[in-house]
């Protein structure tokens, strides 16, 4: 096993000057531009994977509306209405299967 650097980690004495570490690849020094740039790309792509996210969930949403019947046939249910009348369809669904 090599011997490290003095002052290079765990080997050093305590109280001995710590050398200052090259730094490499993503760990650069960067500007106050560049990471308000990078903290902004960030956002944005954050953003754009919820609004996706919510998008999927509400086509889910939609789709499952659809199969579910309602009185009347235009009545849109919230999402909570729908996952609980959902549930309890299939609980009823369950039951009559059980008892037939």
């Amino acid at each position: 096993m090599p011997a490290e650097a003095p002052g290079s980690g765990e080997g050093a004495e305590p109280g001995a000057p710590r050398e200052r570490r090259r730094r490499r690849g993503r760990a650069r020094a960067r500007t106050e531009a560049l990471l308000h740039t990078l903290k902004r790309s960030r956002r944005v792509k954050a953003n754009d994977r919820e609004r996706n996210r919510m998008h999927h969930l509400n086509a889910a949403l939609d789709e499952l509306r659809s199969v579910l019947p309602t009185f009347p046939d235009d009545t849109k249910l919230t999402k909570i209405e729908t996952l609980r009348f959902a549930y309890n369809y299939i609980w009823a669904l369950s039951e009559t299967l059980r008892l037939a």
